[in-house]
């Protein structure tokens, strides 16, 4: 009794010291409640509060630049939600406790004005423990939302089961089919006008970028699917390569080989595309060209070097040669244009372009331009990607961007004759590209110290002739280089350092 009677005479402090004390408790919860004597209230507030706080600095320190460990946490659903439930919970009980410190310091003599002046500032600290708050659960909720909307779940997925320790099953790569679909207002349906596939090494990061023409002819399907029975030899598929996607997506039921899948005609082209280049594809991203727009302005446009003007659009408009920034406009047209080019030209700006928005969209953009670039994201991709594999591709993708080598191996003429392709000739030109990146890693994996090397091979060669003049080649006999990012010209893949410069 005679310690809530001490408690209950402790004198309350004036107005402006009660709101002091209420502001106090706004960074140090429970400071009110041991000026007026509630110490053990006051006291497992503020404990509750600093481990809280703890706890938060160690998993900045731990996730703070760890895009591995921060892409587990963004790419599963229940964790999003539990951080923001967790926003909110403890946005309400802070808020609580503020506004039972106004309550218990507040002189209890004040009259109406002082009272109302008081509620009113209560108010304006809760604002400033709920607007945080408020912003956690939105982007927690955002990128829930666009983990649902994008990437297929587990369950729908037709892939082996997913391993934590082991996401890509002991494959040494993983292949991604990157379908760039035009899908304007002037057009009926869509047609993939861009269309590449991802040869991914998981151990060094390197990629090769297969460019595949739109216009390629006489398209070879799959033995035994639902196309090569509605297609056959002689007569054949009639249309484009960039026309499969339409085609199905008109008629699922008659020509896909999953109409239950997410997107059949994607699911399809995937298989049709895996069989003319000779990868097995795992996995597609389908891009809507017309919201490609909405990704680059989300990360602030993007910086290219240009080589050549670009003219553009029906305004008579030009991306001028050199060092040039370009919002999501000017980056759609760097990508389709054709105006005094060629479509072998824009398939190689394509590939820049990937290049350019792999090595410049940072976490620290993608995170300030969150909201836009998951809105945008939504609108714009469809992909196959289980949830489950999203983190492991946000692992591979940094790890792409920071350590991997990317080339890119244009099919196109002279080496592939779109009217009349060879199929099997397109077949032994990819395979070649990719063993020549694996012999490459070959080479660099073994370690040749200082000690290793003789006298001779420092010259140049054991017979002190020079190794650089042995390899030159016959006049005449080298393939011409390529003259423009995307006009690539012999058969072997090109890095997109040299054909894309920074």
């Amino acid at each position: 009794m005679a310690r809530q009677e001490g408690r209950r005479t402790t004198s309350r402090p004036s107005t402006g010291r009660a709101l002091l004390w209420t502001a106090g408790s706004v960074l140090l919860p429970g400071l009110a409640h041991l000026r007026t004597g509630r110490r053990a209230s006051g006291w497992t507030m503020l404990i509750t509060f600093l481990v809280l706080l703890a706890t938060g600095l160690v998993a900045w320190v731990m996730f703070n630049g760890d895009i591995a460990r921060s892409a587990r946490i963004v790419s599963q659903g229940r964790w999003l939600l539990t951080i923001g439930a967790a926003a909110f919970v403890i946005a309400v009980l802070w808020m609580t406790v503020v506004v039972h410190s106004w309550f218990i310091t507040a002189p209890e003599q004040a009259g109406r004005p002082a009272r109302l002046l008081g509620g009113a500032l209560v108010v304006l600290l809760c604002l400033t423990i709920a607007a945080p708050a408020a912003a956690v659960m939105r982007t927690a909720y955002t990128a829930y939302d666009t983990l649902s909307s994008v990437f297929v779940s587990d369950g729908d997925s037709e892939g082996e089961p997913h391993d934590a320790s082991n996401p890509w099953n002991g494959r040494e790569r993983v292949n991604v089919l990157l379908l760039g679909g035009d899908s304007g207002s002037n057009r009926y349906g869509m047609r993939t006008d861009s269309m590449m596939a991802a040869s991914i090494d998981i151990e060094h990061g390197d990629v090769v970028l297969v460019g595949i023409p739109r216009n390629l002819e006489d398209v070879q399907f799959p033995e035994g699917s639902r196309l090569a029975e509605a297609y056959p030899p002689p007569e054949g598929y009639d249309r484009l390569l960039n026309d499969v996607y339409q085609t199905v997506a008109e008629e699922p039921d008659k020509y896909a080989e999953n109409p239950d899948a997410a997107d059949p005609a994607a699911d399809t082209l995937k298989s049709v595309i895996g069989h003319i280049t000779g990868i097995e594809l795992d996995y597609y991203a389908l891009v809507d060209m017309e919201g490609f727009e909405g990704l680059i302005d989300a990360i602030g446009g993007i910086d290219v070097r240009i080589e050549e003007p670009i003219p553009y659009g029906q305004q008579g408009d030009v991306l001028e040669a050199g060092k040039q920034h370009l919002d999501g406009n000017e980056a759609l047209w760097y990508g389709r244009s054709r105006v005094q080019s060629s479509d072998y030209a824009r398939m190689g700006r394509q590939g820049c372009l990937l290049k350019y928005v792999a090595e410049q969209a940072d976490p620290t953009t993608v995170l300030s331009s969150f909201q836009d670039l998951a809105g945008a994201t939504k609108k714009t991709l469809r992909t196959d990607i289980p949830q489950s594999k999203a983190s492991a591709f946000i692992e591979l993708a940094d790890y792409v961007a920071n350590e991997g080598d990317m080339k890119t191996l244009q099919l196109s003429p002279p080496q592939v004759q779109t009217a009349y392709p060879d199929w099997k000739e397109i077949k032994r030109l990819v395979a070649e590209a990719l063993q020549e990146q694996e012999d490459q890693q070959s080479r660099t994996d073994e370690d040749v110290t200082p000690e290793d090397v003789t006298p001779e091979e420092a010259e140049g060669g054991s017979d002190g002739s020079g190794g650089a003049e042995e390899e030159q080649a016959e006049p005449g006999s080298a393939d011409p280089s390529p003259t423009t990012p995307g006009r690539q010209v012999g058969d072997e893949a090109d890095s997109l350092d040299e054909l894309c410069p920074s």
